[in-house]
């Protein structure tokens, strides 16, 4: 699994980087997070100190980025694909924080600038993206 673990988060950077540096996207740095909260999610899934029933909600922001048929997809629109999947995994992420060790997620968090920030601007950017009927569609999904 760390094999192709590596493998996605380096087909998803490399394609949002070319992607930026072609376009002018408002939100360029945010989508520039979701290969380091793929990473998170993978770390998180294989921590054995996590509890089975929040590593079934990190599955479920693996598998978001992994499957082609979400709300916003890849193959449709390319690197923007990844908004959706972003927020999804800032859903799962925030939830964890609010029930879980942030130790552990300081632990794993790769990217760039506080985790708890990057989670709670996505959020913020999902909410304005998305449109509020869009954004509780993909909620109610994931915890349905």
């Amino acid at each position: 699994m760390e094999q192709k673990h590596e493998d996605f988060y380096k087909k998803i950077r490399k394609q949002i980087t070319e992607f930026l540096e072609k376009k002018d996207f408002e939100y360029g740095h945010i989508l520039l997070l979701a290969p380091d909260f793929f990473h998170l999610l993978v770390k998180l899934s294989l921590d054995k100190r996590i509890p089975n029933d929040k590593k079934l909600k990190f599955g479920i922001g693996i598998a978001y980025f992994i499957f082609p048929f979400d709300f916003l997809p890849e193959a449709l629109l390319g690197p923007l694909g990844y908004m959706d999947d972003l927020a999804v995994a800032a859903y799962v992420l925030n939830d964890y924080i609010n029930h879980g060790d942030m130790d552990i997620i300081y632990e794993h968090w790769a990217g760039d600038g506080d985790v708890l920030a990057s989670i709670q601007n996505v959020l913020t950017v999902a909410d304005n993206y998305f449109g509020q009927g869009l954004w509780e569609r993909i909620k109610r999904k994931i915890n349905s």
